[in-house]
């Protein structure tokens, strides 16, 4: 009961939250928060709103198989976002966006402008979804079945919280609400590494040395190159996992886009992208705790890494406050994802598929609309009960995003035009070239692509539109 409890003074702090912050609102508030947020609030709240309730839970387990090389991923995230602070935002700000996928009307065409933001949507909802699933899941069997709370009721009350912080304000509440729930979670995380500590008789300083000196606490691979834990590889690709996941994804642009100027906007993204290394390295070293934990008690590392974690802070091996601990820090990180998806799902559907941002009533329409819808998903994922499919949709989602690569590519490094009617086509065909390719060469090869897939992907939709030419006016109409 004190966690159900817990949860629910949670959620009412948030709500309060959303009340004050939501006065006078309106669509301008709703969207851009009428571009006066402050640059620091944004940047710590983008922490909470990036690290996902799936990574809240994965990081830590990554250790058992991958040591700490994921730090090195991270690495190439500081180079990502300096691309995005110096690249994208200032075309973003000097165009005045509400969304980012009106770039591509101006420079490409309105069916680029429409496959953009019809590929956002499809990947956000549908990989939002899936995220929120895996951390209610979490939840349900770790925490609630012990409550004896169905998963039809946790779904619909968990979205109902979420929907009613965020239905007035928007994005301007979310910059408020996220930084308390980066607060929280990253609060959670070191409490919990300091229970862990002291359950293997260590203070922190002495726990640090263990950490150094464990072999999981191994960084950097450059040996194999094969290995998908290769330096070169995690680096470049933690670089374009940020350009493309962050910079051309209205979900984590949307924030960004809120500060008063292009240098602050340039300060808040700069701040977050550093703070990726620290954070992620409490993650994996509280990982490595909990392997050595695990070895002191004599108990087996679970199967699934992601259950490395809720094995101790989820059963009550920690003790109660390690349960309600985790429970906060699992629930913060997973709000601020859904919250920010559901939107910024709002404002791309009222602003780029109906183009109608100044109607309130559709706007408040479709935000209960895609909340709804979000619930449907979960249900629906529950009741198929196949990891192998729900696998299936997160690796689509992750296909979707090589097309918005080679788009603004094309837009941003060409002066070319192209025809704007083959835009969806090429769009569409580049990830299922990709599914194919990666297929036939794992077949083959045994190899299977890593983060170059989503390149890849992008450099054929590239390569798609820079073989594609505008249409030659007819002599009649040239006439």
């Amino acid at each position: 009961m004190l966690v159900i409890i817990t949860v629910l003074a949670y959620f009412a702090v948030l709500c309060v939250l959303g009340r004050v912050t939501s006065m006078r609102a309106t669509n301008e508030t709703f969207f851009r928060a009428d571009r006066k947020s402050p640059w620091a609030m944004v940047a710590f709240g983008m922490i909470g709103a990036s690290v996902s309730g799936v990574s809240f839970v994965s990081v830590p387990g990554m250790v058992a198989r991958q040591d700490m090389t994921y730090l090195q991923t991270c690495l190439g995230f500081i180079l990502g976002y300096f691309i995005v602070a110096f690249v994208l935002l200032p075309v973003y700000y000097r165009m005045n966006l509400v969304t980012i996928y009106t770039y591509l009307l101006r420079r490409i065409g309105q069916r680029a402008y429409k496959t953009g933001a019809a590929f956002f949507i499809l990947s956000d909802l549908t990989g939002a979804a899936v995220k929120f699933y895996i951390v209610c899941i979490i939840l349900q069997r770790f925490v609630l079945d012990a409550y004896g709370v169905p998963f039809v009721v946790t779904v619909p009350a968990l979205m109902l919280l979420i929907w009613l912080y965020t239905r007035k304000g928007g994005i301007k509440t979310l910059v408020w609400t996220d930084s308390f729930q980066t607060l929280c979670m990253l609060g959670a995380l070191v409490l919990i590494i300091v229970s862990v500590a002291g359950r293997l008789d260590m203070g922190l300083a002495d726990a640090a040395k263990a950490i150094a000196a464990d072999s999981h606490s191994r960084i950097f691979e450059f040996g194999d190159f094969m290995s998908p834990q290769n330096f070169w590889k995690q680096f470049v690709g933690g670089a374009f996992i940020v350009v493309v996941m962050t910079g051309l994804n209205q979900n984590m642009m949307q924030k960004n886009l809120t500060c008063k100027t292009l240098r602050e906007a340039r300060k808040d993204v700069c701040s977050y992208g550093f703070a990726f290394v620290p954070v992620n390295l409490l993650f994996l070293s509280l990982g490595v705790l909990l392997v050595m934990l695990a070895q002191k008690e004599g108990l087996p590392l679970p199967q699934n890494p992601d259950e490395l974690l809720p094995m101790f802070a989820a059963t009550g091996r920690l003790g109660d406050v390690v349960t309600v601990l985790f429970t906060i820090g699992i629930v913060a990180a997973s709000a601020s994802t859904i919250d920010s998806s559901l939107t910024a799902l709002t404002t791309s559907y009222c602003v780029d598929i109906r183009q109608r941002p100044g109607d309130e009533r559709l706007r408040r329409c479709a935000h209960f609309f895609i909340a709804f819808v979000f619930v449907v998903f979960i249900i629906a994922f529950r009741s198929i009960n196949s990891t192998s499919v729900i696998d299936a949709v997160y690796i689509l989602c992750s296909y979707t995003y090589g097309p918005l690569l080679g788009l603004f590519a094309f837009g941003l490094l060409t002066k070319r035009t192209t025809d704007d009617r083959a835009v969806p086509y090429v769009a569409v065909a580049s990830p299922l070239l990709c599914l194919t390719l990666d297929y036939v060469t794992y077949h083959y090869t045994a190899y299977r692509f890593g983060y170059e897939l989503l390149l890849l992907n992008g450099a054929i939709t590239f390569a798609g539109l820079m073989l594609k030419h505008p249409p030659q006016p007819s002599r009649r109409e040239g006439a």
